[in-house]
């Protein structure tokens, strides 16, 4: 026991700056897909690469889309040559409040090049907010509604000492009743639709909905059947979608400090 505390004593202070500084993921991490400037239109990969539908359009159509909501960031559209037309970014702060904002459009453009369309919230339209945020609290309630639990083992980390979401004044809740929103992961299936529903009514207004991964977001892998309802948009109003399978971390933290502007909007 001795030996374990003197350990910790050595290990000095390993609790991460972000979002205070920016975030700074491994070598090997895949972030969105994006277009790489200059590539010809042509040379954007199939929808066909895509194993959750997450791409729209191709060679021989005018529009391209990528839908991160629904995208799982595997890397296959980004595959082949160094000069692929798709590369995999290195950005966290994905998340945002609607689906719309999470489509890359892509158009061909007079040259026949693909040029990207602005689609995703950049760090500086959050970054003020962010600063008012730290410092207040929320208190959410987090619900599984049909995941794979790898977004789940996420949020566990963020209360470890690396990311100790707590020094925020974000904080998990084991009632309904006691938080000012839910975080859900996974599809929501047919067995916990109307638990998800329950759930929600039990929450004190105002309240704010966070889907954590694609499939919380969009259904991912797992769209709407007989067994899923599809995402959670499918079934309560989200105010963040935070895509990713599973999002890191950071981005957890970046999609929650942005619904902590939107419940602070609901109570003024």
């Amino acid at each position: 026991m001795l030996k374990a505390i003197l350990q910790s004593l050595g290990a000095g202070v390993v609790t991460i700056d972000y979002p205070a500084q920016p975030a700074q993921p491994p070598a090997r991490f895949r972030g969105a897909p994006q277009v790489r400037p200059g590539s010809p239109f042509d040379a954007l990969p199939p929808a066909s690469v895509c194993p959750s539908g997450a791409i729209t359009g191709g060679p021989g159509e005018l529009r391209y889309a990528i839908d991160l909501a629904r995208c799982l960031f595997c890397g296959r559209c980004a595959l082949g040559s160094p000069e692929a037309a798709i590369e995999m970014g290195r950005t966290v702060e994905l998340a945002a409040r609607s689906r719309e904002r999470l489509v890359i459009q892509v158009e061909r453009d007079a040259d026949g090049r693909a040029a990207e369309l602005p689609a995703l919230p950049s760090v500086e339209q959050v970054a003020e907010r962010i600063r008012r945020t730290l410092g207040r609290s929320l208190h959410l309630r987090h619900l599984d509604s049909g995941s794979c639990n790898a977004c789940d083992w996420e949020l566990t980390a963020l209360l470890n000492p690396v990311y100790d979401v707590r020094r925020l004044g974000i904080d998990f809740v084991a009632s309904p009743r006691h938080a000012d929103g839910l975080i859900v992961t996974g599809s929501v299936t047919r067995n916990l639709e109307t638990a998800v529903r329950r759930t929600y009514e039990a929450v004190p207004e105002p309240r704010v909905v966070i889907a954590v991964g694609a499939c919380a977001a969009s259904g991912g892998i797992v769209p709407r059947s007989y067994a899923s309802a599809g995402g959670v948009g499918e079934v309560l109003p989200v105010d963040v979608f935070i895509p990713g399978c599973p999002p890191r971390p950071e981005a957890i933290i970046f999609g929650i400090l942005l619904a902590v502007g939107r419940l602070d909007e609901r109570r003024r």
